[in-house]
């Protein structure tokens, strides 16, 4: 009776946690042009990951647009509304980029400024193999881009994103004329 009861207890206790370091996640990106499904992989950018899904379970990135958009290079988005207003977010996370993981066609990393540990929100789907963004050492200089995922089904709403005109707004280059929304993120169960 004693050693059903742990049993079940167990049983219980290994469904009722959180997804262990190894395991990846996948999220679901509804756009105004299409799905994008991305695949997070949680055991090289363990901290990146949390980060992303905490912003994607508080809603935020609802309404926020790809704001940056470079044929040949990537698109960009997670930080401001259609209107091409900041969001406010939380904290700056580590930088991961010394994972192992490359900035390849498909993948998603996370957009930072100049400072190597300044990512919030903010990322970026790589649309060609941007070796230059990867890690190559713990200098300011050289310390990369952090990939945490790839896109797993969507890549052609990726292109179309990566097709559209761009222009200046708000004083900012390469915003698409005509807002791409980011409608929901939802992580797939």
């Amino acid at each position: 009776m004693v050693y059903r009861f742990c049993m079940v207890l167990m049983l219980y206790l290994a469904c009722s946690l959180p997804a262990v370091a190894g395991e990846t996640t996948l999220v679901r990106m509804t756009t105004s042009m299409g799905v994008i499904e991305l695949t997070l992989d949680a055991e090289k950018a363990p901290e990146t990951v949390a980060n992303f899904l905490r912003y994607a379970k508080e809603g935020f990135y609802n309404g926020t647009v790809f704001h940056r958009v470079i044929p040949n290079f990537m698109i960009q988005g997670g930080g401001f509304n259609k209107d091409m207003r900041q969001k406010s977010t939380h904290a700056p996370i580590i930088n991961e980029a010394d994972n192992g993981l490359r900035n390849s066609i498909g993948t998603v990393a996370m957009a930072r400024t100049s400072d190597p540990h300044s990512a919030t929100s903010q990322f970026f789907i790589n649309t060609k193999n941007n070796s230059f963004l990867n890690f190559r050492g713990k200098t300011r200089a050289e310390w990369g881009y952090a990939v945490f995922g790839r896109v797993s089904k969507g890549m052609a709403v990726v292109r179309r994103i990566e097709g559209v005109a761009t222009g200046m707004r708000r004083g900012m280059q390469d915003v698409p004329l005509k807002p791409v929304v980011i409608e929901s993120v939802e992580v797939v169960e």
